[in-house]
Parts: C-alpha cells; sequence; structure tokens
C-alpha cells in the first residue's frame, strides 16, 4: 500500500470513527428518534437504544487505537447487521421517526447503505500489508 493509499485509508478510518461517535451521541440527546425505529417484536426498546449508543462510541472510538482497530472493524460489522431489522421495518411499515421522515422509496434506499457501512469499516480496519512486512517484528 503506497503512503498515498494509507492517507486515504486514514481520512476514512478518521471520518468512520467521527461518525459512528457522533452517532452513539445521539442515542442519547434525541432517543425519541430511535426509540420509534425499533420494532415492536424486539423487547426493551430504551434498553437496546442506550447499549446501541454505548457500543457505537466504544466501536468509533476503538477505530482511532491502532491495537483495537481490527476488532472495532468486525464489531461495526455485526453492529450493522444488528440494527437491519429495524431499517427493514422502517421500510416496510412505513414508520416515520420525529425528525427523520422520509419517503417510502428512502426507506428502500437506506436499505443497500447497511452493505455500504459494513464495507466501508471493513475497509479501514484492515492492517496495512506493507507496514506489517516492514515492521521489526517481521524480520
Amino acid at each position: 500500500m503506497s503512503a498515498r493509499q494509507r492517507q486515504v485509508k486514514a481520512v476514512f478510518r478518521t471520518l468512520l470513527g467521527v461518525l459512528m461517535v457522533l452517532a452513539g451521541a445521539m442515542h442519547f440527546l434525541n432517543p425519541e428518534l430511535y426509540l420509534a425505529m425499533m420494532p415492536d417484536y424486539l423487547p426493551l426498546h430504551a434498553a437496546a437504544v442506550y447499549v446501541s449508543g454505548v457500543v457505537e462510541i466504544a466501536l468509533g472510538i476503538a477505530l482511532f487505537v491502532p491495537k483495537t482497530r481490527a476488532l472495532a472493524g468486525w464489531g461495526l460489522i455485526a453492529l450493522y447487521l444488528a440494527v437491519l431489522p429495524a431499517n427493514i421495518w422502517m421500510a416496510t411499515e412505513g414508520v416515520q421517526p420525529p425528525g427523520l421522515e422520509m419517503s417510502p422509496t428512502a426507506a428502500w434506499l437506506r436499505l443497500p447503505i447497511q452493505g455500504v457501512l459494513m464495507f466501508w469499516a471493513w475497509a479501514v480496519s484492515r492492517p496495512n500489508a506493507d507496514a506489517e512486512a516492514t515492521s521489526p517484528d517481521s524480520e
């Protein structure tokens, strides 16, 4: 990986980390938004909203720490899979959270964004191959 590629990767990792911390903070600043997204069939809505907020913040921060970065990437992928039912619920049931009202088309278009987020988390959390090859430990 070239220095330029590492730089671009670092920018995208920083962007994702900051977005996750901000998204997690929103679970505490505006829990009504997330409570409205919770499928009826899931229990403990408030607890799930707050726990997922803590997890988002923790994983966002973990992206900045080299020793926890790879685990954070896999954790984010798991998180995006875990919130997929809420996004499907919004699309199939026409749920309109306060402040996040959208057309049915937009609700359905949100679903593939989960895949984009998963790829983003994976791409920015992978170790740099040439950094490992040139590390003192590899000699």
